[in-house]
């Protein structure tokens, strides 16, 4: 089947139907998790949540946003104006605009018109997500340095140097995926999925590098740093309020929802059907792939919430180190091994055979570490009492000498006391004493 014409044979008016839909789906997808959240980190804490506004609790975040747009809306006085108004449009119009080429499920029929539940193929349509996502961050920057104020400059600075860490990590997590799919459609790398398999199997360390650089990306708990309100009052938002700080919150969780249906889209199969259900066509067929793909996607976003309810923050030496110091480096040598993979599958190489020459290698740099000597650490390094922390601490028999004091002299015109400033030279605790007894210094 080609999902192609079918999407390129849409109406439109039919198209028009799609983008209304996507808009509503991201807003109720939004008040959703927030709702979500709230309840789910209430039973891990042993507390009920929202359980008064609607059954359950589900109008509660409908009643905060109500009340959130008739807070005063008040801008400071050293703001930037135009930059800091337009800083929330920019970070909540990408997180819509990335959804546009998620596929969210197979053929259906919409007023007797054959088409996807997706509103547009293309043949970047990763890029397009990735691009959207640094556009985003581009917002929370402005609205820091915008806001004139240093604890918003201080968010927003935070959040340029984590742009620009978990965006190459995140980028480069992808590129597994587009070797085995090989294509940049999200919709052939679904289909490149029902043929292969899911990809989080065939490509788990991409799958690893990918949620962790979500995480990061989305400025969530423990990467939360660019509005750590324990250190930075609320980051690049402090000076923000009524509907400008709800464009914020808004963009932050249509964001969780966007990389937790990339992360269906890329490792998880799509709208394709768990094993063993997806034997059976039925399940692969129609308003049955929706399903499937809304599944996957809460499973993802219940990962969110779940590291919120149980990581701590992380600090800040530590987050860089794990951006730059891990992911990436990690990531490029996968790229590599896959590409290797890749290419004697293409050689006709089977896969029997890459496994042994895989495991010859892998055992070679096992001995390697085991039988290559450590260096030895002298015994009068300072660094002995560094070793196994990243963070720099004091040598452990450091010895603070006493403070100097102020020597008291005679003045002989006024025949009275006044301090003198001169220096002493510090000596035992005892001596000092007898200094003192004796009314010299």
């Amino acid at each position: 089947m080609n999902y192609r014409e079918l999407l390129a044979d849409d109406p439109f008016w039919l198209v028009l139907i799609k983008v209304e839909l996507v808009f509503a789906f991201l807003m109720i997808m939004a008040l959703f998790m927030i709702w979500f959240e709230r309840r789910v980190v209430g039973r891990m804490q042993h507390r009920p949540g929202p359980n008064r506004a609607g059954p359950f609790g589900l109008l509660q975040s409908l009643a905060d946003g109500l009340k959130l747009a008739f807070k005063e809306d008040i801008r400071p006085v050293l703001a930037d104006k135009w930059v800091y108004l337009l800083a929330p449009v920019i970070s909540a119009v990408p997180a819509f605009a990335a959804f546009s080429v998620v596929p969210m499920g197979g053929p259906v029929t919409i007023f007797g018109e054959r088409t996807l539940l997706q509103v547009t193929d293309l043949s970047v349509g990763v890029l397009v997500v990735l691009a959207a996502s640094s556009i985003g961050i581009y917002g929370v920057v402005l609205a820091g340095w915008s806001s004139g104020s240093p604890y918003p400059l201080l968010g927003g600075m935070r959040s340029a140097a984590q742009m620009i860490s978990y965006e190459i990590a995140l980028g480069l997590s992808v590129v597994g995926v587009i070797l085995y799919a090989g294509s940049l459609s999200t919709l052939d790398i679904v289909v490149a999925q029902g043929q292969q398999g899911w990809f989080v199997f065939l490509l788990f360390p991409s799958f690893a590098v990918f949620c962790v650089s979500m995480v990061g990306e989305t400025n969530r708990a423990p990467f939360d740093l660019p509005e750590a309100e324990s250190e930075l009052v609320g980051g690049f938002h402090t000076e923000y309020s009524s509907l400008k700080f709800a464009l914020f919150f808004l963009a932050e969780y249509v964001n969780i929802v966007t990389v937790s249906a990339m992360a269906t889209t890329l490792f998880l199969g799509g709208w394709q059907a768990p094993w063993p259900l997806s034997q059976v066509e039925m399940f692969n067929t129609g308003w049955w792939t929706f399903l499937w793909f809304m599944g996957k996607t809460v499973v993802v976003l219940f990962v969110f919430v779940w590291l919120r309810g149980t990581l701590p923050r992380m600090r800040y030496d530590q987050f860089m180190s794990l951006g730059w110091k891990v992911l990436v480096p990690a990531s490029l040598v996968w790229i590599v091994l896959v590409s290797g993979v890749r290419a004697l599958r293409n050689a006709d190489v089977t896969t029997t055979q890459i496994l042994v020459v895989g495991g010859i290698l892998l055992g070679v740099l096992v001995l390697l570490a085991v039988l290559l000597p450590e260096r030895p650490v002298p015994e009068d390094d300072d660094s002995v009492a560094t070793a196994g922390s990243d963070y720099p601490l004091p040598p452990l028999d450091l010895t603070v000498p006493p403070v100097p004091r102020r020597a008291v002299v005679r003045d002989a015109t006024t025949d009275g006391l006044r301090p003198q400033p001169a220096q002493v030279t510090a000596g035992s605790p005892d001596e000092r004493e007898e200094e003192r007894s004796d009314g010299t210094s």
